[in-house]
């Protein structure tokens, strides 16, 4: 411990690691309950191979161009685009929904697989995209990473009630004449989370940081708010840990981020089957 807080101290790298860590630790699982509560898990996933057509083109874009495209912001744009795209297929195939992701999956891994081939294959910071690097983020990585953080705080703040009405019962809310305007404003803000946290996880375990911590959370819960906020403290350990654990064993830290993950669901399984505050159904706010 005393040699991380020492490199915390001395190194920058560092630090923009253990903070954008803790950044992603709180927005990911956040956004993550309405992503469960809803059951879209697999958005995440979907989301994250198009983010990763959106690296790879910016990789790409740069080896061809006398300029650098900071990949992360070609990343968000793809993810952005994706999105938009998941939420209209949904609108297209009314009674067969599940359709869109599949599809906007299948389109980013193909994407992504075109834009590699150009760009010679793989390089160092695309396989830091891909399983997280503790030492790839920057200042203008954390910058954005920060801003994206505000911006989730404040959807979830200003639209909580909008936001818990449609994950429960989306046929209530077009009754309450609820915008469908917050279903593309959320599916958005869950391509900035997957942006924002893929730099510390990386892109193959994004939607990880997004659902296991729920998934331990909804075992010992017996509320929205309070899977919210067990959601978010579960998160939060899981990704101090592997960066603590991933610094000192030398390892990648989005592979022992999700390891501690599961580690905690597993407790928390656990803690279930002894009896501790059983949460068998999604809340007793409903």
């Amino acid at each position: 411990m005393l040699q991380l807080i020492d490199a915390l101290l001395n190194y920058e790298f560092m630090r923009y690691s253990f903070i954008s860590g803790l950044i992603a630790g709180l927005i990911a699982p956040l956004i993550g309950t309405f992503i469960v509560i809803r059951r879209l898990s697999l958005i995440a996933d979907a989301l994250s191979h198009v983010t990763l057509g959106g690296i790879a083109f910016g990789v790409y874009l740069s080896s061809i161009t006398s300029f650098v495209i900071n990949p992360l912001v070609s990343g968000i744009v793809f993810s952005v685009l994706g999105a938009l795209g998941i939420e209209r297929l949904r609108t297209v195939y009314k009674h067969y929904q599940e359709l869109a992701i599949p599809i906007i999956m299948s389109l980013g891994i193909a994407v992504g697989i075109l834009f590699l081939s150009l760009a010679n294959g793989f390089n160092q910071d695309l396989f830091g995209y891909l399983f997280g690097s503790i030492s790839a983020v920057s200042s203008a990585d954390l910058t954005l990473i920060s801003v994206i953080a505000v911006i989730v705080i404040f959807f979830i703040f200003l639209l909580y009630k909008e936001m818990f009405l449609v994950s429960f019962d989306e046929e209530y809310a077009s009754v309450m004449n609820i915008s469908k305007w917050i279903h593309f404003l959320f599916i958005i803000v869950v391509a900035l989370v997957i942006s924002a946290s893929m730099r510390i996880v990386g892109i193959l375990l994004v939607s990880a940081l997004m659902t296991l911590p729920v998934a331990s959370a909804m075992r010992i819960t017996s509320s929205f708010k309070q899977l919210m906020i067990v959601s978010v403290i579960l998160g939060e350990i899981a990704v101090i840990s592997g960066l603590f654990l991933s610094f000192h064993l030398d390892i990648s830290p989005g592979g022992t981020i999700v390891l501690v993950s599961i580690l905690i669901l597993l407790g928390t399984i656990l803690l279930d089957r002894l009896g501790v505050r059983k949460n068998g159904k999604e809340s007793q706010e409903v």
